[in-house]
């Protein structure tokens, strides 16, 4: 295998921190890093600084995005508990703009933490929107009618109050970055009873460990935090479980890492394929892993629309080294730092026009379009 074709990936797990810390990345920079990643679509989490948890937010949020977007971009909804009036803005006509609401119930950036009593109530509220198709969700039994999914970020003990809740109120949920083995064993008993449950692992996860923090420092801190081993080793082995690899791009200033009081988070769109297509070269996982994780699965879950002439060209047999002084993300480091990888993106095609070629945008800010779920299009 030289070089390859693949269509274009999408990460739906980036935190690109415009409106309010652009100083960190904004979408320009964090659409640059996606192209250069090979992805051409990304769906945005809603804890900015001042969290999306109203309508209007959303809207001046995608009014930015509109002018500086050079791949695709979603966004999703965010909820304190205290906004159960806006879910209704969600239904048709005004609605549609939305990927899914994200609750956080662990301390995170931004403090956008929920109560954990107001999670059924959440759940209740938060408004059905329904394609008129049947959705599969991976590895569970049954079939079930898209609704707009509820996301979370729950670790450890906190993803036992959403499997109570999802119980209960059996809505489409898509736990995020899991990383403990535990937390996959709760995940896999799930499925296996028929919940519409899904999950997302990040590259951090799964190339690193605990034990890398001690070389990297405050540029090893993240939520979750870096696992053992042996949960490293658990996440591999039932990899077929897993449905989506999420970077969950979380940039900070090199001089805010090296604060006092580091941030959690660590970019990861420019690192995440080229850390699979290695993995492939070593026989850890196959190509169509790689497609069910960064295309396939996320383009089902999340109702994405996708083209055949949105595609990426890598050549699989070109090694190099990460280097901070390459990378597109405003922020300027990664952990992946010296790593040697496989797999170098050549070029990226986005409906037909070429984007990204030989470390280069070709495209000005505003050429990304605004894309909404497949549910609400129709």
């Amino acid at each position: 295998m030289a070089k390859i074709t693949l269509p274009g990936l999408i990460d739906p797990h980036v935190h690109l921190r415009d409106p309010g810390q652009t100083e960190k990345e904004d979408f320009y920079t964090g659409t640059c890093a996606a192209l250069a990643g090979g992805f051409t679509t990304i769906l945005d989490m809603p804890n900015n600084k001042t969290p999306i948890t109203t309508f209007d937010r959303l809207e001046e949020k995608i009014k930015i995005a509109k002018g500086k977007a050079v791949c695709d971009i979603g966004f999703y909804f965010g909820s304190l508990g205290d906004n159960l009036e806006e879910f209704k803005k969600f239904n048709p006509p005004t609605g549609g703009k939305v990927f899914g609401i994200k609750l956080y119930l662990n301390q995170t950036t931004g403090n956008y933490l929920i109560n954990k009593k107001t999670l059924e109530k959440i759940y209740n509220t938060w408004s059905n929107i329904k394609s008129s198709n049947t959705l599969a969700l991976h590895s569970a039994k049954v079939l079930t009618k898209f609704t707009l999914p509820i996301l979370v970020h729950a670790e450890d003990r906190s993803l036992d109050q959403v499997l109570k809740a999802l119980k209960k109120i059996r809505k489409p949920t898509h736990v995020c970055h899991i990383s403990l083995a535990s937390e996959l064993k709760q995940i896999i008993n799930a499925k296996n009873e028929g919940l519409p449950i899904t999950c997302g692992v990040t590259p951090h996860h799964l190339f690193l460990t605990e034990n890398d923090v001690k070389i990297l420092g405050p540029f090893g801190k993240m939520r979750p935090p870096l696992r053992s081993k042996k949960d490293v080793d658990f996440l591999w082995k039932n990899l077929k479980y897993i449905d989506v690899i999420e970077s969950d791009h979380a940039p900070h200033t090199i001089e805010e890492k090296k604060s006092n009081n580091p941030p959690n988070g660590v970019p990861g769109l420019e690192t995440t394929l080229p850390l699979l297509l290695t993995a492939v070269s070593e026989n850890r996982l196959t190509i169509e892993d790689v497609l069910r994780l960064c295309f396939e699965n996320p383009k089902n879950i999340f109702r994405i629309k996708t083209d055949k002439e949105t595609k990426i060209e890598v050549d699989f047999n070109k090694s190099y080294i990460i280097d901070n002084r390459y990378l597109y993300t405003q922020c300027g480091w990664s952990p992946f730092n010296n790593w040697r990888v496989l797999g170098k993106i050549e070029r990226v095609f986005i409906r037909g026009t070429k984007v990204f070629e030989d470390g280069k945008i070709l495209v000005k800010p505003g050429f990304g379009k605004i894309i909404a779920p497949l549910a609400i299009n129709h």
